[in-house]
């Protein structure tokens, strides 16, 4: 199918690895030029070096963290001066820290939403705009499962995350009008690397094999096995699709069946 993707141009925030680079690497693939950011700057441009070299396409790598407005700010203007005006910006973050409500301090709270919720208004304050006046535009944003069922230990993410995905919503409806779509995906367990190193860690606590772990976190998945990033990048690349325009406002689980709520 083609996506009808070819020379638009993507931000893809966190996007050196896990995720985030799934996602760049299935829009890319597509034709879609695209500008990665990350913290550490060695690893984004091995990263950016290699998804130029698997997909031909443009790709560029700019230095930003996502809790800071000024490296977003820098982001933007450079695809935009680079690459053209964003057509798709997909908004991710890593995690906050696990923990109980009682061991949260507000300095705690106050960085949780600015790195999960206040980076992804910042840039779409950037993005809409321009997007609106030229009538398209993909803005996707990566939550967690968490917003549909929140998890134990959690209660950072599940807050902050689940705000977001409010503000999307609500979002939605007021630029529909401009050709603009704006989309969550909710992933749960992806095979990506830090979920190996997690269960390599539990493995060695627990004495046993990494494999024996991974199937332990399988257990709760309808489909018996855990998503790939490929699997994941291939539903943002069709969210950001031509094919997808009549889908806005949508939270969709990437869980193999996990959730099992009606909403």
């Amino acid at each position: 199918m083609d996506l009808k993707l070819n020379d638009k141009v993507a931000l893809v925030m966190a996007a050196s690895r896990g995720l985030g680079r799934a996602s760049a690497l299935a829009l890319a693939r597509e034709g879609v030029q695209v500008c990665i950011t990350a913290r550490d700057e060695a690893i984004l441009a091995q990263t950016a070096s290699e998804l130029r070299a698997e997909t031909g396409s443009k790709v560029m790598a700019v230095r930003a963290d996502a809790a800071e407005s000024a490296d977003l700010i820098n982001a933007f203007e450079q695809t935009v001066q680079t690459l053209g005006p964003v057509d798709i910006l997909v908004n991710n973050a890593g995690g906050p820290p696990p923990g109980k409500f009682v061991e949260m301090d507000d300095d705690a709270w106050f960085k949780a939403f600015t790195l999960n919720f206040m980076s992804a208004v910042r840039l779409c304050q950037l993005v809409l705009p321009d997007m609106c006046e030229r009538g398209w535009g993909r803005i996707i944003n990566i939550t967690s499962i968490g917003v549909k069922q929140p998890l134990p230990d959690l209660i950072l993410s599940n807050a902050v995350r689940t705000g977001l995905v409010a503000m999307a919503k609500t979002l939605s409806a007021q630029v529909a009008e401009f050709g603009v779509t704006v989309n969550n995906i909710c992933p749960g367990y992806t095979l990506t690397d830090r979920i190996k190193a997690l269960a390599e860690s539990k493995a060695r606590a627990s004495q046993r094999t990494p494999e024996e772990v991974i199937r332990e976190m399988e257990a709760s998945i309808l489909m018996g096995r855990m998503g790939t990033p490929s699997e994941f990048g291939a539903l943002v690349a069709y969210l950001a699709s031509e094919q997808a325009s009549y889908i806005t406002g949508a939270s969709l689980p990437f869980d193999g069946g996990s959730y099992q709520g009606l909403m």
